[in-house]
């Protein structure tokens, strides 16, 4: 019996309105990287709506052969096979001129955001462009009872993770070089930040 694909609901319902920015943020962009890429998803709907773009996926080792059932199954010829990326590890010695991810920084501990941000300048072009979907609390409170449910749910499994403040985390894009152009508001309580600029090298 073949091995089933990794799926996820919440990829299904905020892939159309994530496309819309990054089709906007991303055109005329060559090279993207997906850090945490998660069940695949994401990456051939998008890689598909944007297929002048290459789009690299990457995850953790665990997570890399449901990503790849999805790539395979896509047969789109600008999805190259996934890397394994932690954050805390290697990364890619190739430059991309667009950086994506998704529900990811409220996951991993913040030394682990600390630590994508610092590493970013040497992946990124320098006119490179950043573009992060998830929750973020602003002025230290939430926007929602549902995220306030949901961060305190994050904590339970895991007292490292739980969503992080906007302010902390667009000091560390400025502290790279990048500046924030767009917060869009997006479904059920989600944000989309992009940032662009010269990044410090």
């Amino acid at each position: 019996m073949a091995d089933a694909k990794p799926y996820s609901q919440a990829c299904e319902r905020n892939r159309d309105p994530i496309c819309e920015v990054l089709s906007e943020h991303f055109a005329g962009r060559r090279r993207a990287l997906e850090i945490g890429s998660g069940t695949g998803q994401h990456a051939v709907h998008f890689a598909a709506a944007l297929p002048s773009l290459t789009w690299q996926t990457s995850d953790l080792q665990a997570n890399l052969p449901g990503i790849r059932l999805w790539l395979e199954e896509s047969g789109l010829a600008n999805l190259p096979p996934p890397l394994t990326l932690d954050v805390f590890g290697r990364w890619p010695e190739t430059r991309f001129d667009a950086v994506f991810t998704a529900n990811t920084l409220h996951i991993m501990s913040w030394e682990g955001v600390r630590a994508l941000f610092a590493a970013l300048p040497g992946v990124m072009a320098k006119d490179g462009v950043l573009a992060v979907y998830g929750p973020f609390n602003y002025g230290g409170a939430f926007t929602s009872p549902s995220n306030a449910a949901f961060d305190a749910w994050l904590k339970q499994r895991s007292p490292e993770s739980g969503i992080r403040d906007f302010e902390a985390v667009d000091a560390l894009a400025h502290s790279i070089g990048l500046r924030l152009v767009e917060d869009r508001p997006m479904p059920a309580h989600n944000r989309t930040l992009v940032w662009r600029g010269r990044l410090a090298r």
